[in-house]
């Protein structure tokens, strides 16, 4: 009953995860065939949408997501008995708790980090309009800080309440980082989609959009990175967990797993464009230019 509950919770978020791959492959291999038709000059030119040239970077990306989701799932269904808060009994209280307790990490990698990578790299690889890009960024950051919140709430579910959970450096942080992502999903919604901005102040608004989404995004794979070292030591100290065991082994390779996602998602999203800098040094070898540098 409890596996089935928390197969039941979490479906939802990793189909959509799975969903997100999907569409980024199919993508993926939509750039790379228009590019080998403009190669062999089959095609006029390629999709302008898709850089070849990041092609290795989000598929490189899509193979950590799915490292990262495949060991948080191993870890929260395999070794369920990890996360009971208090000894176990047969009351009905200590089953939701558990499935809260296991809902925690689930919510937080997959449905916050994730997702929240996904929407990231909307802006690289989608193809189509501004507007489309924008509405599917918004959405699934939406969805991603609904799953941050909830996650956060299944912590302070428990019979402990609020204050007896809220401690820990790792406590402190993930308030922070869904405080700071909350706020940055408002203010991208109030100057990127709503229209009454004028085109000057989205300009200006840009760059600060830009790091402090990357800046939110790394603190979040920070704060999960402090929960994993939190939760093992306490596995260690507490419940007398081997540090050579399979689950050590599966925690600490999920913490390498966000590391590299992090570094991935985040050089993807500085990366230029191959189209800007074509025309960057078209522009910078042009006649024109010379004329005016001379």
């Amino acid at each position: 009953m409890r596996k089935k509950g928390l197969q039941i919770a979490i479906l939802p978020l990793y189909s959509l995860h799975l969903a997100c791959i999907v569409v980024d492959l199919s993508c993926l291999s939509v750039a790379g065939f228009t590019q080998l038709c403009y190669c062999l000059k089959l095609k006029p030119k390629p999709m302008a949408a898709i850089s070849p040239c990041l092609v290795p970077l989000v598929l490189f990306a899509r193979i950590a997501g799915l490292l990262v989701a495949a060991l948080v799932l191993s870890w929260a269904l395999i070794f369920k008995s990890s996360f009971i808060p208090f000894p176990a009994h047969s009351s009905f209280s200590s089953q939701e708790d558990l499935i809260f307790a296991v809902l925690h990490p689930l919510l937080m990698v997959i449905g916050f980090i994730l997702i929240s990578g996904e929407a990231i790299l909307i802006h690289r690889w989608l193809p189509g309009s501004r507007n489309l890009k924008k509405s599917v960024h918004l959405g699934l950051q939406g969805v991603a800080l609904g799953s941050g919140v909830f996650g956060i709430w299944t912590k302070f579910h428990g019979k402990d309440g609020v204050v007896a959970n809220f401690y820990s450096l790792h406590s402190w942080m993930g308030l922070v980082c869904v405080c700071l992502f909350g706020a940055q999903w408002v203010v991208g919604f109030l100057s990127f989609w709503h229209r009454g901005e004028v085109r000057m102040t989205r300009a200006k608004m840009l760059p600060w959009h830009i790091f402090l989404g990357l800046y939110t995004y790394g603190l979040a794979v920070a704060t999960a990175e402090t929960g994993l070292l939190e939760k093992l030591t306490f596995l260690q100290t507490r419940r007398n967990v081997p540090k050579h065991c399979p689950e050590s082994i599966i925690v600490n390779s999920l913490g390498l797993g966000l590391v590299l996602l992090c570094g991935v998602v985040i050089f993807t999203a500085v990366s230029p464009k191959h189209h800007a800098l074509q025309l960057q040094t078209k522009l910078m070898y042009s006649p024109h230019n010379r004329c005016l540098s001379s």
